[in-house]
């Protein structure tokens, strides 16, 4: 078995990093090219679960989420496979106007004609720092 590739080397090619770093910086645009027009998407925040059912509600959820919101620092991106599903954790620092925070997500993804055609996330919260 070949030794797996750096975390960097993943980090910087995935649709998983790419999408952590454009939604870090409000990229909504590049966001939407990332995501298959036939998405499939599940969410789960600590207050509800999320099925939008189209990627124009996808990216309206996204926007919703992160809209007010400063990302200042994307501390963490690492990406992984297992057995073909695709990985991603991502945790930023940031302002809202309720003061700072951090958060983190982790999603499970399929990959369909390069962009992501299924999705299933995991949120933390905005958590006070």
């Amino acid at each position: 078995m070949p030794p797996p590739s750096s975390a960097t080397e993943i980090a910087e090619s995935s649709l998983g990093a790419k999408l952590a770093h454009s939604i870090a910086r409000h990229d909504f645009a590049e966001v939407a090219e990332l995501l298959h027009p036939a998405i499939e998407f599940r969410a789960l925040t600590p207050r509800r679960a999320w099925a939008p059912a189209t990627r124009e509600d996808v990216l309206d959820l996204l926007r919703t989420w992160f809209g007010d919101c400063d990302i200042q620092h994307v501390l963490r991106v690492e990406t992984d496979e297992i057995a073909g599903r695709l990985h991603v954790i991502y945790r930023y620092q940031g302002e809202r106007p309720d003061g700072p925070f951090l958060i983190e997500q982790q999603a499970y993804y399929d990959e369909t004609d390069g962009q992501i055609s299924w999705i299933r996330l995991l949120c933390s919260g905005f958590q006070p720092r």
